[in-house]
């Protein structure tokens, strides 16, 4: 039995149960990184948890603890995509705010991983409802943000009418690019992304284009 005034016996310490995994981030950052190394190499088709592992330097249960099969992991890649992004230009003039936005994006398509992904995952996109959800995800509903807030800061400077087409804007700054860049597959000529530049403001009605 205690003596009075004896401190109380200290709370046995818990352990964390048997088997319960801590998810190192270090390892998702890598998991993640192999799937789009593995994208741009061999496409989704041939694309398997073996071989992330195997390219992630982790055993496939480090794989399957994250997610349950290629497709979420996929979707995962694709989707951290859309939340990265690019960065919204804000140079102050509409036309600069173009060009900037069409040397970004043109660059992020020359990148020779990226010139191998978007068609492959385009193509398993019309077969797939969640592939083009997620492709529709992290290429047009980003590329739109983008837009709307491009335009909607030349409104505010007067450079823009208020009633601008954001979804003519978002096809004239990327259409041309991935027709050039990922299908054709051939080098932008000189003076190329200004002549854009000049197209796309005079299309949305900018003021002394």
């Amino acid at each position: 039995m205690p003596m009075e005034n004896e401190p109380p016996a200290p709370r046995p310490r818990r352990r964390t149960p048997a088997g319960a995994a801590v998810l190192r981030e270090e390892v998702t950052d890598a998991i993640r990184t192999a799937v789009f190394e593995e994208l741009a190499a061999v496409g989704y088709g041939r694309l398997s948890i073996e071989r992330v592992a195997r390219r992630a330097g982790v055993g496939k249960a480090a794989v399957y603890r994250r997610w349950p099969s290629k497709l979420p992991i996929v979707l995962d890649v694709v989707s951290a995509l859309a939340v990265q992004g690019l960065p919204t230009p804000d140079t102050g003039a509409l036309r600069t705010d173009v060009r900037a936005l069409l040397e970004l994006t043109s660059r992020v398509m020359r990148h020779p991983m990226v010139a191998q992904i978007i068609p492959d995952l385009m193509a398993e996109a019309a077969r797939n409802e969640e592939i083009a959800q997620a492709v529709q995800a992290a290429i047009r509903d980003s590329q739109r943000t983008i837009a709307e807030a491009v335009i909607r800061n030349a409104v505010a400077r007067g450079e823009l009418p208020a009633d601008a087409d954001i979804d003519l804007a978002v096809d004239l700054a990327s259409g041309p690019l991935y027709w050039r860049l990922v299908l054709g597959r051939s080098p932008l000529p000189k003076g190329y992304l200004d002549s854009l530049t000049t197209a796309i403001t005079t299309a949305l009605g900018a003021k002394g284009s």
